[in-house]
């Protein structure tokens, strides 16, 4: 009785902790017109607006989504928290929450109703989704209010935030030094587009929810194009290969040496 009361109290003083971690991402609301976009922003210990800072934007996948700004930091939030992290890169690091009604990517999405497989058509030429919209000017937005360092703004996600890094560089080319998307994709059409950013793409070979194929032909057409990119593919992972990514030695390494 003794240990499990000690256990217990052990997992409620974690639980506690990293909730109070987790407040250190402040609540903030991007409204335009009639629409709104919920995010969570961590900044520097001690910032300072005088200094210039890294932007990173982390996309979450389409389990997170809604508006009560705190599904979103479920996964990556904790690695950005790690007092590590914090100290040896120092950056604003922004989660945003796509509503239940939208998607970060102009994706057609086919239900098979036999098996329950999906089939993504990553549309080309289409207008930005509702929650890509926000995004896009959110970004605009952080920009202008916090001190950041132009050449060192770096996006990544995971499952349909994958797919929202590879659009958003898209739609906009020259501002992204690098991009880290987790078992996403899009159009191999799109790459001459995305040739001025760095990639790093992660994928699990066993992925039953999105495809592996669009991460590997993503990185090829890239490649094809003149650009660089590093695919990583994970040979037992499943969907959830972000835990793989997040594990990787130089992943804040690898994304904090890219710059403009």
């Amino acid at each position: 009785m003794k240990f499990i009361t000690l256990f217990l109290l052990s997992v409620w003083i974690y639980s506690s902790a990293f909730a109070q971690n987790y407040n250190l991402f402040t609540k903030q609301l991007f409204i335009q017109k009639t629409d709104t976009l919920p995010y969570r922003i961590l900044v520097p210990d001690n910032y300072d607006p005088q200094n210039k800072y890294p932007l990173i934007i982390f996309l979450h996948g389409s389990g997170e989504r809604g508006n009560g700004n705190e599904k979103q930091l479920v996964h990556g939030a904790e690695l950005f928290l790690r007092d590590s992290i914090r100290k040896k890169y120092p950056a604003i690091v922004v989660f945003p929450q796509c509503s239940e009604n939208s998607y970060w990517s102009n994706v057609n999405i086919v239900t098979n109703a036999q098996n329950g497989s999906r089939t993504f058509n990553y549309q080309t030429d289409s207008k930005p989704t509702v929650a890509m919209n926000l995004l896009l000017n959110l970004v605009d937005d952080i920009r202008h209010k916090y001190s950041i360092q132009k050449k060192k703004i770096y996006i990544s996600g995971l499952s349909m935030g994958g797919m929202g890094a590879f659009e958003i560089v898209r739609r906009k080319p020259n501002l992204f030094a690098a991009a880290m998307p987790i078992c996403g994709g899009a159009n191999p059409a799109t790459a001459d587009k995305l040739t001025k950013t760095k990639w790093w793409i992660f994928h699990g070979e066993k992925d039953d929810v999105v495809n592996p194929q669009f991460s590997k032909d993503m990185a090829a057409a890239i490649l094809n194009e003149g650009g660089n990119a590093r695919l990583t593919i994970y040979p037992n992972a499943n969907h959830n290969s972000w835990d793989s990514a997040f594990a990787e030695s130089d992943f804040m390494q690898w994304m904090f040496g890219n710059h403009k």
